[in-house]
């Protein structure tokens, strides 16, 4: 039919192996819609060349045939090609500066650019997403972290040292079965009474917090609210073989600086009048897995000063911090940076305010590998196509030589539609804004 759709490789991260269209959505394409597909060629693709030929792809060493492009991670400036219709996680919605240039280069080559991001429904619900991966393998890594950091606190044989790092097993099917095991382990033999009660923190409620959840929950557990959380000491004889788990929602994280009611619609409106109080929670935990939204508008929620008067006290009871959500210098300030698969965790000097890379050394484990999803890449890739499919032909066929408001693409996907020909398109104006900082 001509049109040829191109999926490129990924070439930001060394260890990304996560693709957007999978060989088995390529064969359907193929045989039902008649798309014609081009594969940019990848060693290291969870799903090799041989199996995207095999699917009827024609594997290339680039995708210059090709008008409409799928990707997952954000493309380099010097491979952005003209007049091309690209479709990918751009992060460029939050005015970031570091991709601020990349957007520019989009505007300046005519291109249209669609963020999977922004594929919302009505009630501004995303429709495509990795989040529950990234609580999956964010969940499974802080385990292995927790695992780890106790043996150098002299528990060579807590239950939680057999677990390991996401990426190592196969699949989500292994690593739940692995976790079970250690759940069981737990139920017999219980857990170190100097380490008890053992409680995990999860902040956020969407995708990536239940996501990790379902992890934990393999573990033997009670759910407790916040404010059960704080008197937690007081019960007497508590179980050893159990885990307990506690949700943190906004009203449990903020208060109103004025001393009113919390109000979440107020909060959202105006977070200047709201202030962090987490911190009468933090000396309760063992885990914290952050999984909530954050941007700059918001309070941190452990800070770097918290952080310094908690070890100022001696060592205290939470062992490590799971930040999924990984914003550099976010609700987590510890968090400088996003960490990387082969190299995940980095243990903060709350004295120096120095990060040292491993897990040795004083001060808080912080486990924020900024490519999660990525470490089950098999399963991620397969749930993540799944959900793209319904979209893929109307991205792929659209006119976008129409005008905006003309474009035949459904209401989803024009809200993601962040550049078309070249020009922010009307909710995205914004971002003007960001880019007029870029140095000329």
């Amino acid at each position: 039919m001509g049109l040829k759709i191109g999926i490129r490789h990924e070439d930001k991260y060394e260890l990304e192996r996560r693709v957007a269209i999978t060989p088995k959505w390529v064969e359907k394409f193929k045989k039902k819609q008649n798309l014609d597909f081009e594969v940019q060629s990848s060693p290291k693709r969870i799903f090799s060349d041989e199996e995207y030929r095999k699917a009827g792809a024609t594997v290339t060493s680039d995708l210059k045939n090709c008008k409409v492009i799928f990707g997952l991670k954000e493309i380099p400036v010097e491979s952005l090609e003209a007049d091309k219709t690209y479709v990918f996680f751009s992060h460029v919605i939050k005015g970031q500066p570091y991709n601020m240039p990349m957007l520019k280069r989009i505007m300046e080559l005519g291109c249209n650019l669609i963020d999977y991001e922004r594929i919302v429904d009505d009630q501004n619900k995303r429709l495509i997403f990795f989040g529950k991966f990234a609580g999956y393998a964010g969940m499974i890594n802080t385990f292995w972290v927790l695992g780890e950091r106790l043996k150098i606190l002299g528990y060579p044989n807590n239950p939680f040292a057999d677990i390991q790092q996401a990426h190592k097993y196969g699949s989500l099917a292994h690593a739940k079965k692995q976790i079970s095991a250690v759940g069981r382990k737990i139920m017999e033999k219980g857990l170190p009474e100097a380490l008890t009660p053992i409680t995990i923190g999860f902040t956020g409620y969407g995708n990536v917090s239940t996501g990790a959840q379902e992890i934990a929950n393999l573990l033997p557990g009670m759910e407790l609210e916040p404010e059960e959380l704080l008197k937690l000491e007081r019960f007497e004889k508590l179980p050893k073989n159990l885990i307990f788990k506690v949700i943190f929602k906004e009203d449990h994280l903020m208060r109103h600086k004025g001393g009113g009611p919390f109000d979440l619609q107020d909060y959202y409106n105006h977070p200047e009048n709201y202030e962090s109080d987490f911190e009468k929670y933090i000396p309760k935990l063992s885990v914290l897995l952050n999984g909530m939204y954050w941007d700059a508008r918001y309070p941190r929620i452990v800070t770097k000063e918290y952080m310094r008067m908690a070890f100022s006290k001696g060592v205290p009871k939470m062992m490590v911090i799971g930040d999924v959500t990984c914003d550099p210098n976010g609700s987590v300030e510890l968090t400088h940076k996003g960490t990387k698969i082969s190299d995940p965790v980095f243990v903060y000097n709350p004295f120096t305010q120095e990060p040292t890379m491993g897990i040795q050394g004083e001060g808080m484990p912080v486990m924020a590998v900024d490519i999660l999803p990525s470490e089950l890449p098999k399963d991620a890739s397969e749930f993540f196509s799944d959900a793209l499919s319904g979209f893929v032909e109307s991205i792929a066929l659209a006119d976008y030589s129409q005008n905006f408001d003309d474009i035949s693409l459904p209401i989803s996907l024009k809200r993601a539609l962040i550049v078309h020909n070249g020009k922010l398109t009307p909710a995205y104006q914004y971002l003007e804004h960001h880019l007029s900082k870029l140095q000329p």
